[in-house]
């Protein structure tokens, strides 16, 4: 189970402004570099261990390297839904549906990779649920199905249950507990996900990522990324447009994406 942090203790906030903007400078901007070849509608990124930055997509996995050059990770071209990783190791997860090249079941439920995406294994829910998007801590998984809702899984993702009926664009967990983009702003969740509260301290976030260090990342609406360290204050290093995917290495960096282009986050 995911130690948790009262929500008080992080929604509340004294008289100051819970944004602390770093002072716009010339070099605001990301930095990035387009990617070569582009990549087929991104679903989602995650780091490595060894610091690849990698992209689901929906004909397979690849990897974008720093110079911008993108290539294929693995065999499959099944189109990678909700991807995301464990942060600060090689375990990838995701769903979605079979590619040209492969025979299983439609939608694959959950798969989880722990090479980094050079192999898979289709661990639970074949046939069953497409994962529209994923997170996990390594030791809690919360995925949200397209339709109904939560799903929750505390055994790496062999059984699951029922979390809240919450639709959600982008989740990730921090030792605060489980964050949820949603159409009412950013939510926090203190019980692995059964129930949900907005963060009223929290930026208008299209995407969230959790760091190794905790630190929670975030792209607003509006293409300015965020990073916070409980979701109490925030800070903006940077304005990079609107982005597909992200993921966050820790407080100092993170990666976004579209599928033109990569982002460092600094």
């Amino acid at each position: 189970m995911v130690p948790v942090l009262t929500l008080v203790s992080l929604v509340l906030a004294g008289c100051s402004s819970p944004f602390e903007e770093r002072p716009q400078a010339a070099n605001s901007n990301g930095p990035s570099v387009k990617l070569n070849p582009e990549i087929n509608h991104l679903h989602g990124l995650h780091i490595n261990a060894d610091g690849t930055v990698l992209a689901g997509t929906h004909t397979g996995l690849f990897a974008d390297e720093p110079s911008g050059s993108t290539s294929r990770v693995g065999n499959t071209d099944d189109d990678l839904m909700g991807m995301t990783g464990v942060p600060g190791t090689n375990t990838v997860l995701s769903s979605g549906h079979p590619g040209r090249s492969s025979d299983a079941p439609n939608p694959l439920g959950l798969m989880v990779s722990t090479d980094g995406g050079q192999n898979w294994t289709t661990k639970s829910l074949i046939g069953e649920v497409d994962f529209h998007v994923l997170t996990s801590n390594g030791g809690i998984i919360v995925g949200f199905d397209g339709t109904t809702g939560l799903l929750v899984s505390t055994d790496s993702g062999t059984s699951w249950t029922a979390g809240a009926s919450l639709p959600t664009a982008s989740l990730a967990i921090t030792d605060a507990g489980v964050w949820a983009v949603t159409t009412n702003g950013l939510q926090l969740s203190t019980d692995a996900a059964r129930t949900f509260s907005v963060v009223p301290a929290a930026p208008p976030l299209s995407v969230v990522s959790a760091g190794t260090d905790g630190a929670l990342w975030g792209v607003d609406v509006d293409g300015n990324a965020w990073r916070s360290r409980g979701g109490r204050t925030w800070q903006m290093p940077s304005s990079i447009g609107p982005v597909d995917a992200l993921t966050a290495s820790d407080y100092d960096n993170a990666y976004a994406a579209t599928d033109q282009s990569l982002y460092a986050l600094r």
